[in-house]
């Protein structure tokens, strides 16, 4: 089996590659069970490992945790096949390589072998999963078998997602860029700002692992959007040819978007740069509007993704869990500029910089409460506080205070919305590890505190919402 390596030790081999070799499977969550099925189906028996297992065997295998003998087990693979929440900067991994195994990812493997010219990648710290969504949905609504995958779901490498598909549509995580050495000719990054900075590193790092899809072998052009000062700012990292994606493009906008029905500058470019995928990949109906409107009726919003859950005695109740970084949060008070906003925020402390978030609070016109929660709640409070500070009377008023959970957090910004007819908005800027087990329980918890705040309020709204399990 012929291991050729690339930048960042990024093996150039396929999944059919791996027939006959010894396997190691490192990662046993959702991409590691799509794994282990693509690797049985090439009759291989891998050598299961995982850093915290959940259980003493994984789809019938015997599971050996990492610092207990499964790195060892490993080095003795030619390839381990990792998980993406498996750093490629980490020691393991440079163990590993030091011990010449090769270590690859399941989206690097199947984009070897894949026809890329009907695969388009989608990027970006924010808007990335409301694009490849957009971009899935008009492909079917054109009359395409399109197949949106990669981390907004099924691995497109997975038996259980077929092939017999047109298009596939592939979300991409900055974990997951790290293990592809060919890209497909069409990439779109939707936004840059710092993010993951533990799993990467720093903010350099972050940026070059983010956009290295569009300088792979393959890569052609890059669809980014015009709007994002961060993305021109490293445009000579875009690959071949560029297309800066803007409001008012003739050949992308125009009230086709309006059928989609979404909120917000924000989802109105995400819906251009979906369009710029399908034309750069030589669909033709894209280009005729009156095929594309109606294509994007029936578009369903992502959930916890700046939704609406009801309104409560006035109070309107907006579910954006999904906000894990500075940009989403952001964008949302963007979209709510013109009322007062409760905004809950805090999570996760990953060290990104919180400033640009701060002065965007301390400066907006309307009145703002600001519910920090744990653990990077404190840092951000302190930095509203010195924002708020630093603009003096310029910006509207601003309260600040920090809470230990999300259920008093939401009663206060209640409290404080309710005589204003203001909006209790969760867009927290952080992933929810630490006080929850995903974006999904934490959106839960907030629905909880929601019904919490009409129970106890004297003059009941509709709070009406679809919850998830």
């Amino acid at each position: 089996m012929a291991r050729p390596l690339g930048p960042l030790h990024r093996p150039a081999l396929g999944w059919s590659d791996l027939a006959g070799a010894r396997v190691g499977l490192w990662g046993l969550r959702m991409e590691g069970a799509a794994n282990l099925r693509r690797l049985r189906r090439l009759g291989i028996v891998p050598i299961a490992v995982d850093d915290h297992p959940h259980a003493p065997t994984f789809g019938g295998l015997r599971v050996l945790e990492s610092a207990s003998g499964g790195l060892e087990a490993l080095s003795t693979c030619e390839v381990v096949v990792k998980s993406p929440g498996i750093s490629r900067h980490g020691p393991q991994v440079a163990e590993l390589l030091r011990a010449g195994v090769a270590v690859a990812g399941g989206l690097g493997l199947w984009l070897e072998e894949a026809d890329r010219a009907r695969v388009a990648c989608v990027t970006g710290t924010k808007g990335k999963s409301t694009t490849a969504a957009l971009a899935g949905h008009l492909l079917t609504g054109l009359g395409h078998r399109a197949l949106v995958a990669g981390n907004i779901g099924l691995p497109p490498w997975d038996p259980d997602a077929g092939s017999d598909w047109d298009y596939w549509i592939v979300e991409v995580s900055s974990f997951q860029a790290t293990d592809v050495a060919s890209s497909p000719p069409v990439v779109a990054v939707t936004s840059l700002a710092p993010d993951h900075l533990d799993w990467h590193g720093s903010v350099e790092a972050y940026y070059a692992d983010k956009l290295s899809l569009c300088t792979q072998r393959g890569a052609d052009l890059t669809i980014a959007d015009a709007a994002s000062e961060e993305l021109r700012a490293h445009a000579d990292r875009l690959g071949p040819r560029t297309w800066w994606v803007a409001e008012g493009d003739p050949e992308l906008d125009g009230t086709w978007t309006d059928a989609l029905g979404l909120p917000g500058r924000h989802s109105h470019r995400d819906a251009l740069v979906a369009r710029a995928c399908l034309i750069g990949l030589g669909v033709p109906e894209a280009a005729d509007d009156e095929r594309m409107a109606r294509a994007a009726h029936g578009f369903a919003p992502l959930a916890h993704r700046f939704r609406s859950l009801g309104v409560v005695d006035g109070v309107e109740f907006v579910d954006d869990s999904l906000s894990t970084n500075v940009l989403p949060a952001l964008a949302a008070l963007e979209a709510l500029r013109a009322k007062p906003i409760a905004l809950l925020v805090g999570g996760q402390d990953r060290g990104i910089d919180y400033a640009p978030l701060a002065v965007a609070l301390a400066g907006r016109d309307e009145e703002t409460f600001v519910a920090s929660l744990p653990a990077a709640g404190p840092r951000i409070g302190a930095e509203v506080r010195a924002a708020a500070r630093g603009i003096g009377d310029r910006g509207g008023r601003i309260d600040v205070a920090d809470f230990s959970d999300l259920a008093t957090a939401t009663a206060a910004a209640f409290m404080w919305a309710r005589p204003r007819g203001g909006v209790v908005l969760l867009s927290p800027a952080a992933p929810s590890f630490g006080q929850f087990r995903d974006y999904r329980e934490r959106a839960d918890a907030f629905v909880d505190a929601m019904h919490a705040c009409a129970g106890a309020s004297p003059a009941q709204g509709s709070a009406g919402t679809e919850r998830r399990r």
